[in-house]
C-alpha cells in the first residue's frame, strides 16, 4: 500500500507553475523508473516449465492487481493538503509472489500509471505531468521493494515460510518508505517546507492500513498456496476492512479537526485588528489544510485592508477596496463576515483543485466565519473603546478653548509636581485674571472673547519655561506654578523672583494686539504666593493666589503678593483644627450619615457608603467641604481617619448581629496612604469589632495612585491581601483613569455624579459612562453611579449594565439608627442576594 499520490502524499496544484526542483525531481524519477523497467524486463523469468498460468497472463494480472490497490484509495485532509492512502502493500505482497519480480516495475508503470490516470479524468483534474510523476514514483518504489525482497529470499512461487514472510515485509517497508520519502520530497520542493512534518502524518494515518496491508497479502499468498478457491471469500472481509479503514481515518480526522477549530478559534481572542485577522490566516490555513486564505477586513473609516497567507506560512496584508461580488468557484469558499446588520469583512479559502471541500468542511468554514466574524467586530470595538476612553480622558485633563490642562488636572499634576520636590524647596504659584474681560465679550461677542482667551494662553505657553505647569482654571483665569524657583539664602529671595515673573508676564500681555479687528491691549491681575513644597498642597496656594489676586485688583495695580494677615480664612482654619480636635474626644459631634447603593436589577442593598458629618456646637452642620481639606493638610488626619473607620465597622458589626451582610464603604484621604502602619490599623479595627475584611470597602480617588511613592503601593498591596476592597471615587475626573487601572487592582468604579447629571444633555458625558461601564465589564469590576437623581438616569444606566447606582432617586444620607431597617427591607423585597463586589464573584 503507498501514500496515495507517492511522489506527492499531499494534493496541491501548483498556482504558480512547476518549481525547477520539482521538475528535476520528476525527470530523476522518470529516469529512474524506466532504467528499472528496462533491467527487469531483461532478467530471465524463473517460471517452472510446467506452469498452467502463462507468462501473459501472470503479468495481466500483476498489471491489473496494482492498478486496483491504487484505485480503492482513502483520502484525508491534512494541515497540508490531502493525504491518499492504498492498497500498494498488499498488492505488491501478492504480485510478488504470482510474477517474476522483474515484470513489476513494469507492472507498476503500467497499472499505477492507469489508475491515476483514470481518477484524474474522472475527478481529479491532474496536470500530465502530476500523473506521470505519481506512475514513475510508483515505479520507482515497486523497484526498490522488488530489490529487497528478493535479496532476501525468491518469492515466486514459494512456499509459505517465515523467511519467505520476511522477505516480503522487507520489501514492504522499503516501498512505504521509498512513497513517503518522494512524497515528501516533492513538497519541500513545490512549497518550500521542510520534509519532516508532512511525511510523518501521512505515515501516521496510514500505519493502521499498513499493517493490515501487510496481513491482507501473507494470507491471500496462504490461501493461493492451500487453495485458491478460499478466494472467494476475501472480497466481502476485504469491503468490510476497507470500511473499517475509512472509518478510523475519519474518526481521527474529525478529532483532528475539531482540536484545531478549538486552537484555531481561541487564537481568535486578540485585542487589534492585526492580531484577530493573522491568527485567522494562519490558523484557517492549518485547520482547512488550504492553499490559500484571504481575510478582507472593513475598518470603520470606509477603507478595506487585505491579510493574505500561503503555504509559505506568510502573512501578507495591504490596503485593497470593497469586495465585488463572491466569485463562485468549487475549489474555494468565500463567506461574508457579518455581526447582525454590521458587516465586518471577508473571508476566501482556496481549497487544492484536485481535492475540492467536502460538506463537513463547508459548515467548518461557516462556523469558523461567525467565530472570526465576532472576534473582528470586538476588536473593532475595542478600538473604537480605546479611541473614546483616548479622548476622554484628554478631555478630562484639558481646557477644550486653549488646549491647557484644566483645573482638575491642574490640582492633580501641580500636587503632584510638589511631593517631587524637597520639602522646603520654595515653589510660586501665580494667578492671572483678565481685566474687563467681561466688556469684551458683551461689545465684541463670546467668539472675540475666545480668541483673547486663546491669545492669552499662547503668549503665557511662551513665557512658561520646562518644569512650570500652566493651566487654565476656568472663565478669564490662568494658573502659571514655578518650580524652578533659585534657592537662596536670602528668604526674601524667592518672592522676589516670583513677583519679578509676575511683572514681566503682565507687561508682555499687554503688549498689543488685534482681536476681532479691534486693537486692544491685554491687562491682567496676578496674585503671587510663595511657599515650600511641603508646606501646603496647590489648592491651598490656589486660595491664597485668589487672595492676593484681588487684593491686586482693589489696589488698583497688576501684580500683588500673598499677605497671611489679610487672610481671614487662614486664622479660621486654625481655630477649626483646634475644634476638632475636641470633637474627636467628645465622641458625639462627629457623625456619620449612611447613604446605600442598590442594585438596580434587584432593588437589594449592594453597600453603603459611610460620609461623615460634623455637628458643630457653635457653627451647626458642617459638611465634609466645610472641614475635610484642612483635616488633610493637619497632623490630626491620622485620629480622623481612625476615628471614622472605627465609627463605620461598629455600625458594620451591628448589621451583621441583625443578619445583614452588606459591605460599608469608607472615604480614604490620599495622605492616609502614605503612613505604613495604616493596614496594621485597619487590621487591628477588623478584629475588634469582628467585621471580616471583605466587608470593608475603602474608597480612594484616582489621583491616589499616580504618585510613584512605594509606600502607596506597598500599603495598597497590604490591604487588598488582607481581602480589604478598594473601589475608584468620582471615576473618570482625573487626569489619567486608565493609567493607574494597569497599577492598581481594584474592585469597583464609582462614576461620579457629575457625568450622571449631565447624561441626558450632554453627549461627552454619556460616552463616558457608557465606556466606563464598558470598560468595568472588560476588567470584570463593579460599577457604581452616584449622584442619581431621577427615574431617567436611572433607566438610562440600567440600559447601559451598570450594575448599581445611589443618589436622591433611591435614599438621602440617613442616621445610623435608621439605616438598618431600610436594608432589611430591600433586603427582603429584593430577588437576590446582595452581590460581592470583588471581580471574580461579581454578575
Amino acid at each position: 500500500m503507498t501514500s496515495g499520490r507517492a511522489a506527492d502524499p499531499i494534493d496541491r496544484p501548483d498556482t504558480g507553475g512547476t518549481p525547477p526542483g520539482v521538475l528535476l525531481l520528476t525527470a530523476a524519477v522518470t529516469v529512474t523508473a524506466l532504467a528499472a523497467v528496462l533491467i527487469g524486463l531483461t532478467v530471465p523469468a524463473a517460471l517452472p516449465p510446467d506452469d498452467p498460468v502463462p507468462g501473459p497472463a501472470r503479468f495481466g494480472i500483476g498489471v491489473a492487481t496494482l492498478a486496483v490497490a491504487q484505485l480503492a484509495r482513502l483520502r484525508f485532509r491534512t494541515a497540508t493538503g490531502m493525504v491518499s492512502i492504498t492498497w500498494g502493500e498488499a498488492a505488491l505482497i501478492v504480485c510478488l509472489y504470482l510474477v517474476p519480480a522483474g515484470w513489476l516495475p513494469a507492472g507498476a508503470l503500467l497499472g499505477g500509471g492507469a489508475a491515476w490516470a483514470a481518477m484524474s479524468m474522472a475527478g481529479d483534474r491532474r496536470p500530465l505531468l502530476e500523473v506521470l510523476r505519481i506512475a514513475a514514483s510508483l515505479t520507482a518504489a515497486t523497484a526498490l521493494a522488488v530489490a529487497v525482497a528478493t535479496a532476501l529470499g525468491e518469492p515466486l512461487l514459494a512456499a509459505p515460510t517465515p523467511d519467505l514472510a520476511l522477505a516480503l515485509i522487507a520489501g514492504s517497508v522499503s516501498y512505504l518508505a521509498a512513497t513517503a520519502w518522494l512524497g515528501g520530497a516533492t513538497l519541500a520542493l513545490r512549497h518550500g517546507v521542510a520534509i519532516g512534518p508532512p511525511v510523518f502524518t501521512a505515515l501516521r494515518g496510514k500505519l493502521l492500513m499498513f499493517v493490515g496491508n501487510v496481513v491482507v497479502g501473507l494470507v491471500v499468498v496462504a490461501l493461493l498456496e492451500i487453495d485458491a478457491r478460499w478466494l472467494l471469500l476475501l472480497p466481502p472481509l476485504l469491503w468490510l476492512l476497507q470500511q473499517t479503514y475509512r472509518h478510523r481515518l475519519r474518526a481521527d480526522q474529525e478529532r483532528r479537526t475539531w482540536r484545531a477549530f478549538a486552537e484555531a478559534t481561541a487564537a481568535l481572542n486578540q485585542l487589534d485588528e492585526r492580531g484577530v485577522a493573522t491568527a485567522a490566516v494562519t490558523g484557517a490555513l492549518t485547520l482547512f489544510g488550504a492553499e490559500l486564505v484571504e481575510v478582507d477586513v472593513a475598518r470603520g473609516d470606509g477603507r478595506w485592508r487585505r491579510y493574505r497567507c500561503d503555504a509559505s506560512s506568510q502573512v501578507r496584508d495591504r490596503e485593497v477596496g470593497p469586495p465585488g461580488r463572491p466569485a463562485e468557484a468549487e475549489h474555494e469558499l468565500t463567506r461574508r463576515l457579518t455581526v447582525g446588520d454590521v458587516d465586518v469583512g471577508e473571508l476566501r479559502v482556496r481549497f487544492a483543485s484536485s481535492a475540492p471541500p467536502s460538506a463537513r468542511e463547508r459548515d467548518a468554514v461557516a462556523a469558523f466565519s461567525d467565530a472570526l466574524a465576532a472576534a473582528l467586530h470586538d476588536a473593532a470595538t475595542h478600538l473604537e473603546l480605546r479611541l473614546v476612553n483616548a479622548r476622554s480622558s484628554y478631555e478630562a485633563v484639558h481646557d477644550a478653548l486653549t488646549g491647557l490642562v484644566n483645573r482638575a488636572a491642574m490640582l492633580s499634576k501641580g500636587d503632584q509636581a510638589l511631593r517631587q520636590l524637597a520639602h522646603d524647596h520654595p515653589v510660586a504659584l501665580l494667578l492671572l485674571d483678565i481685566n474687563q474681560f467681561k466688556e469684551v465679550n458683551d461689545t465684541l461677542g463670546h467668539a472675540a472673547g475666545d480668541q483673547l482667551l486663546r491669545l492669552t494662553a499662547n503668549r503665557l505657553g511662551t513665557m512658561a519655561r520646562a518644569g512650570d505647569l500652566l493651566g487654565r482654571l476656568g472663565g478669564d483665569e490662568f494658573a502659571l506654578l514655578l518650580t524652578s524657583v533659585p534657592v537662596i539664602g536670602d528668604r526674601a529671595a524667592p518672592m522676589a523672583y516670583a513677583l519679578r515673573q509676575a511683572r514681566e508676564i503682565a507687561e508682555r500681555l499687554a503688549a498689543p494686539t488685534e482681536v476681532a479687528g479691534v486693537r486692544m491691549s491685554v491687562e491682567v491681575s496676578v496674585g503671587v504666593v510663595v511657599a515650600g513644597a511641603g508646606n501646603a498642597d496647590l489648592t491651598e496656594l490656589l486660595r491664597r493666589a485668589d487672595i492676593a489676586m484681588y487684593q491686586a485688583k482693589e489696589g488698583g495695580g497688576s501684580v500683588a503678593a500673598y499677605d497671611s494677615s489679610r487672610d481671614a480664612a487662614s486664622t479660621d482654619q486654625l481655630a477649626l483644627l483646634a475644634e476638632l480636635r475636641e470633637a474627636l474626644q467628645a465622641d458625639d459631634q462627629l457623625v456619620l450619615a449612611l447613604q446605600p447603593a442598590v442594585d438596580l436589577a434587584t432593588g437589594a442593598p449592594t453597600g453603603v457608603e459611610a460620609l461623615i458629618r460634623w455637628r458643630h456646637p457653635r457653627r451647626g452642620w458642617l459638611g465634609p467641604a466645610d472641614f475635610i481639606r484642612p483635616v488633610e493638610n493637619s497632623e490630626q488626619l491620622g485620629t480622623f481617619t481612625r476615628y471614622v473607620l472605627d465609627k463605620a465597622l461598629t455600625v458594620a458589626a451591628e448589621w451583621a448581629r441583625d443578619g445583614l451582610d452588606v459591605p460599608i464603604s469608607v472615604n480614604l484621604s490620599a495622605r492616609s496612604l502614605l503612613d505604613p502602619r495604616l493596614p496594621a490599623e485597619i487590621a487591628d479595627a477588623l478584629r475588634r469589632h469582628q467585621v471580616p475584611a471583605r466587608r470593608l470597602v475603602l474608597e480612594i480617588t484616582e489621583t491616589v495612585v499616580m504618585s510613584e511613592l512605594e509606600v502607596i503601593d506597598e500599603v495598597l498591596a497590604t490591604l487588598r491581601s488582607m481581602g480589604v476592597q478598594l473601589a475608584v471615587d468620582d471615576f473618570g475626573t482625573g487626569f489619567s483613569s486608565l493609567t493607574f487601572l494597569t497599577r492598581i487592582a481594584v474592585d469597583e468604579l464609582k462614576v461620579d455624579r457629575s457625568f450622571v447629571i449631565r447624561m441626558a444633555d450632554s453627549p461627552e458625558a454619556a460616552a463616558i459612562v457608557r465606556t466606563t461601564v464598558g470598560l468595568a465589564h472588560e476588567l470584570g469590576l463593579r460599577v457604581v453611579a452616584e449622584g442619581v437623581e431621577t427615574a431617567e438616569q436611572r433607566l438610562a444606566l440600567a440600559e447601559l449594565g451598570c450594575t448599581a447606582a445611589q443618589g436622591y432617586h433611591f435614599f438621602k444620607p440617613m442616621p445610623a439608627d435608621k439605616i438598618g431597617a431600610v436594608l432589611g427591607t430591600l433586603r427582603d423585597s429584593a430577588e437576590s442576594n446582595v452581590f460581592p463586589l470583588r471581580a471574580d464573584g461579581a454578575s
